[in-house]
C-alpha cells in the first residue's frame, strides 16, 4: 500500500496496524524546513489479519452457515415507521439461526449416537469390520457394551462440538466485540435526536455488541447441550416407557426439564435485539448467564440415567432421528415464509428502487444458509453411513447395513433437480451476457475514437476483449436474481422433500419400487447422484479447509470473500465468524480524532473495495468537528451496487446521501469493466459538486503509440492508483479542505474533471505540503 520496501510499524499488533514509511515516521515533529516533507505524508491501516491471519482461520469454512444467516439479518428493507414490525424481523433471523446450531448439533448427535454407537457397534456384522468399535459390541459383553452406555459414550461427540463453538465465540468475542470505539462511555446517553435520528452506522451502540453477543451465545449453547440430552432421553426413555417403573418416570422428567429449558432458549433470543442508539455496558442478566450452566447439567444427569444397566435391551433398527429432522426442516420453512411476508410490509412503505428482490433479499439468503448447513450436516451423515456399510447408497442396503434418516436422503435427492432447474437461468444469463457483449462493441470504439474518420485503426480482437470486460462486470447485476430462483426452488423442493418423507416413510429408491421400472430408475438416480452430490460438497469444504491452513495464498483467497460476510455484526447468530469492522471502525476513529486533535492538521482517507465500506463507517462515527478536517477518496466502492442493493436499510440512497453532506468532500472513482465497485450516485443541491467522477477509461488506451508501446492492461477492480485521476482528485480533495493551521492558505487545485474507469481497496490519510508532516494513509488489505 505504502509502495516502498522501507516501512515500519507506527501501531497496532499483528492483526490490524498502522504503518508508514521510515522516512515519514516522525514527520509530523519536524521542526527544521529543511528535513520537513514536501508532500503529503502516508499511512497505511493493514486489516488483512482480521480476515486471513493464522492457520486457524480455515475453519471459519465450517462456520459459513452461520455467517450467511447473520447477513440476512442486516438485509431488512428500508422502511418508515413500523418498529414493532422491524423488532419481529430481527426476531425472526435470530430464531432461524437458533435452528441452524441445533441441527449442526443434531447432525452430530445422527453420527455418533445413531450410526456409530446404535446401529454399528450394536450390530455383530458392522463392528466386526471396524476394530475401534470393539470395546463397545455386545459380543464381547464389554462394560461399554450396554446400548444405554454406548449412547452415553458417544454423547461426547456433539458435547464437544458445541463446547468448541463456545469457545471460538468467546475467544473471538473477547477480541472484537469488547473494543470500545471512542466516545461517551456512560450507559443509555444516545447521542441522537430522536426527531431527527442518525443512519444507523453513526450510532453509538453500532459497531458494540459486546451484551448482545455474550446472550446469544448463553442461548445457542445452552440450545446445543439440550439438544444433545434430548437425543439421549428420547433414545433410553423410549425403551424405559415399554417397562414402566421409576426409569420412565425420571425419562419423562428429564424431557419435561429438556423442554423447559429449551422454552428459556428461545425466550432469550427472541429478546436479544441490539441497542445500537446507546452503547449497552451492562452485563448479561441472571437468565442468559444461567441457562448454559443448567442445560450442562442437565445434560450430566441424563448421562448418569442413561449409563444404568437395563436387563434384556438390545439395539436395533435406528433411532428416533426422523421425526426430529422434519420438525426442523418444516420450522425453518415456517420462519423463512414468515420472514417473506414481514419483509414485503416492511418494504411497501419506502418501495426502495435497487433493492435486492423488492425486499426479499434477506429471507432468499435465509432460505441459503439453511440449504449450505442442510449439505454440510447431510454430507457428513451420508458420508458416515456410506462408509459404515461398505459403500451402498445409504438407506438401500441390507438390514444391517447403518442407516441415516430417511428425510435426509430425500433431501439429497432433490439436488439434482435444483441442479437442473438452475441450468435455464445460467444458459439464459449466458446467452444474454453474450448479445451484451457484441452491442457493446461499437460503444467501445466510439469511447476510444477509433475506426473510420480517426488516426487510429479498429482492432477487433482489442475491441472484443474490452467489450466482453464491460459485459461481464455486468453480471454482477444479476446476482438478485439468480439469489432468488435458487433460493425459492430450494425452499418448494425441500418442502416437497418433507412431505414425501412423512408420507412414504422410505428413501426414494425404496418407495418408488412399485411405481413401475422408469419411476423406480429416476428415483434411484435422483438418490445416488444426490448423495454423491452432498457427499462431494462436505468433501470439498474439509479440502478446502485444508489447503487454506497451509497455504497462505488460499487463506487470503477466503479471507477476500469472507470480507462482506464478517464486515456485519454478530447480530443473529453468535457463532459465526467474527466482524472485523468491529475491531477495525474503532481502529480508524481512534486513530483519525487522536492525530487531527494533536497536529490540528487536515487529511484525505481513500479507500478502495472493501475498504470504502469501512471508510464510510467510520466517518459516521466521527464528530462533526473531525469530520470537517477529513476529505474521502474512494473508488472500486460497491457501496451503491452491492451494499446499497442488499443492505438498504443502511446503504440506501438516503443514507449515502447524509453522508456526502456530512463528508463535503468526497470523490469516487469507478470503471464499467470493474464487477465490484461502481458510482455512488450522491447527489448534493446547491453548490457541492456530484461524487462521482467515471466511468474511467480502462484501458487507459486502446492500442499502441509512442507514449504507450505496449497493450496497457484491462484493470478491472484493481490498481486504480495508476490511473491519472487518482492523484487529480486526490491532489483536489486537499486544495478543497479549508485551511485549519495560522496562516495556511488554500491553494487553487485542479478542477473537478470528468473520466475513468477502475476498483481496488483501501483507505489511507493526506496532509497538503503546506502542513508539513500530516499523514496520508491507506486502509485495506495486505495490498491496495
Amino acid at each position: 500500500m505504502l509502495d516502498s520496501a522501507r516501512t515500519v510499524r507506527v501501531s497496532g499488533d499483528d492483526t490490524a496496524a498502522l504503518h508508514r514509511r521510515v522516512d515519514d515516521t516522525d514527520a509530523e515533529r519536524r521542526t527544521d524546513p529543511a528535513a520537513a516533507r514536501t508532500g503529503p505524508a502516508q499511512e497505511a491501516y493493514c486489516w488483512s489479519g482480521l480476515t486471513s491471519g493464522g492457520g486457524t482461520r480455515a475453519l471459519w469454512l465450517l462456520l459459513l452457515p452461520f455467517m450467511v444467516v447473520n447477513l440476512a439479518h442486516w438485509m431488512r428493507p428500508d422502511t418508515h415507521g413500523l418498529p414493532r414490525l422491524r423488532r419481529l424481523y430481527g426476531a425472526l433471523v435470530r430464531l432461524l439461526a437458533l435452528t441452524l446450531t441445533v441441527l449442526f448439533t443434531a447432525a452430530a448427535c445422527e453420527v455418533a449416537l445413531d450410526l456409530t454407537a446404535w446401529q454399528c457397534a450394536g450390530s455383530a456384522v458392522c463392528s466386526a469390520h471396524r476394530s475401534w468399535l470393539a470395546f463397545l459390541s455386545p459380543v464381547h459383553h464389554g462394560w461399554w457394551s450396554l446400548p444405554g452406555r454406548r449412547l452415553a459414550l458417544a454423547a461426547t461427540v456433539p458435547t464437544g462440538l458445541v463446547a468448541l463453538l463456545w469457545f471460538l465465540s468467546h475467544r473471538t468475542w473477547a477480541m472484537y466485540e469488547t473494543q470500545r470505539p471512542p466516545g461517551d462511555d456512560q450507559e443509555g446517553v444516545p447521542d441522537t435526536d430522536p426527531a431527527s435520528p442518525r443512519p444507523a452506522l453513526a450510532r453509538p451502540g453500532f459497531w458494540y455488541g459486546r451484551r448482545i453477543v455474550a446472550r446469544l451465545r448463553g442461548a445457542h449453547t445452552a440450545a446445543g447441550f439440550l439438544t444433545v440430552a434430548g437425543a439421549l432421553a428420547q433414545a433410553v426413555g423410549h425403551h424405559d416407557a415399554a417397562s414402566g417403573g421409576t426409569p420412565a418416570l425420571i425419562g419423562r422428567l428429564l424431557l419435561a426439564a429438556v423442554g423447559v429449558c429449551a422454552l428459556a432458549a428461545v425466550w432469550v433470543v427472541c429478546r436479544s435485539g441490539r441497542s445500537e442508539s446507546v452503547r449497552d455496558m451492562r452485563l448479561n442478566g441472571a437468565l442468559s448467564t444461567a441457562l448454559p450452566w443448567t442445560s450442562l447439567a442437565l445434560l450430566a444427569v441424563t448421562v448418569l440415567y442413561a449409563g444404568w444397566a437395563r436387563a434384556g435391551w438390545r439395539s436395533s433398527g435406528s433411532l428416533s432421528g426422523d421425526g426430529a429432522f422434519r420438525v426442523l426442516a418444516l420450522a425453518q420453512a415456517l420462519l423463512v415464509v414468515a420472514l417473506a411476508c414481514c419483509a414485503l410490509v416492511l418494504h411497501r412503505t419506502t418501495r426502495r428502487s435497487g433493492t435486492a428482490l423488492g425486499g426479499l433479499g434477506g429471507p432468499a439468503v435465509g432460505m441459503l444458509a439453511c440449504g449450505v448447513a442442510g449439505v454440510m450436516t447431510g454430507g457428513v451423515a451420508q458420508r458416515v453411513a456410506d462408509w459404515l456399510d461398505g459403500g451402498a447408497t445409504p438407506g438401500m442396503g441390507t438390514a444391517a447395513a447403518p442407516a441415516p434418516p430417511g428425510l435426509l436422503s430425500w433431501q439429497a435427492s432433490v439436488i439434482p433437480v435444483l441442479v437442473v432447474l438452475l441450468l435455464v437461468p445460467v444458459a439464459a444469463l449466458a446467452v444474454r451476457t453474450a448479445r451484451a457483449a457484441r452491442a457493446e462493441r461499437p460503444r467501445v470504439e466510439a469511447d476510444y475514437g477509433v475506426g473510420r474518420g480517426s488516426g487510429e485503426r479498429a482492432d477487433a480482437l482489442r475491441t472484443r476483449q474490452i467489450a466482453d470486460r464491460r459485459a461481464l462486470a455486468r453480471v454482477t447485476d444479476t446476482a438478485p436474481r439468480l439469489v432468488g430462483v435458487l433460493a425459492g426452488a430450494a425452499l418448494l423442493l425441500g418442502a416437497a422433500a418433507v412431505v414425501l418423507s412423512w408420507i412414504s416413510g422410505e428413501v426414494p429408491g425404496r418407495a418408488a419400487e412399485d411405481a413401475g421400472p422408469f419411476v423406480q430408475a429416476v428415483a434411484d438416480t435422483a438418490q445416488g447422484l444426490g448423495s454423491w452430490f452432498v457427499g462431494f460438497g462436505f468433501l470439498a469444504f474439509v479440502t478446502l479447509g485444508r489447503l487454506a491452513y497451509s497455504r497462505p495464498a488460499i487463506r487470503q483467497t477466503i479471507g477476500i470473500l469472507w470480507d462482506v460476510g464478517t464486515f456485519w455484526p454478530r447480530a443473529a447468530h453468535p457463532f459465526a465468524p467474527p466482524c472485523y469492522a468491529e475491531r477495525a471502525v474503532p481502529d480508524l476513529t481512534w486513530r483519525i480524532r487522536t492525530w487531527t486533535r494533536a497536529t490540528g492538521g487536515r487529511l484525505v482517507l481513500s479507500a478502495h473495495s472493501q475498504g470504502t465500506v469501512l471508510a464510510a463507517a467510520t466517518l459516521w462515527q466521527l464528530d462533526p468537528a473531525t469530520r470537517r478536517r477529513t476529505a474521502l477518496l474512494t473508488y472500486g466502492a460497491p457501496l451503491k451496487r452491492l451494499y446499497g442493493r442488499w443492505f438498504p436499510a443502511y446503504f440506501g440512497e438516503p443514507q449515502l446521501s447524509e453522508l456526502h453532506r456530512e463528508t463535503r468532500c468526497w470523490r469516487n472513482l469507478w470503471r464499467d469493466t470493474d464487477a465490484i465497485g461502481g458510482p455512488v450516485g450522491a447527489r448534493e443541491g446547491g453548490a457541492l459538486p456530484g461524487v462521482d467522477r467515471g466511468p474511467l477509461r480502462d484501458p487507459l488506451a486502446y492500442g499502441r503509440s509512442t507514449q504507450r508501446p505496449l497493450p496497457e492492461a484491462i484493470n478491472g477492480h484493481g490498481d486504480y492508483q495508476a490511473d491519472p485521476a487518482f492523484a487529480e482528485e486526490r491532489a483536489a480533495l486537499l486544495q478543497a479542505l479549508l485551511p485549519v493551521l495560522p496562516g495556511q492558505q488554500r491553494r487553487p487545485g485542479p478542477p473537478d474533471g470528468d473520466a475513468g474507469r477502475g476498483t481496488d481497496a483501501g483507505h489511507g490519510t493526506e496532509v497538503p505540503p503546506a502542513e508539513r508532516g500530516g499523514p496520508q494513509g491507506r486502509t485495506g488489505r495486505s495490498s491496495a
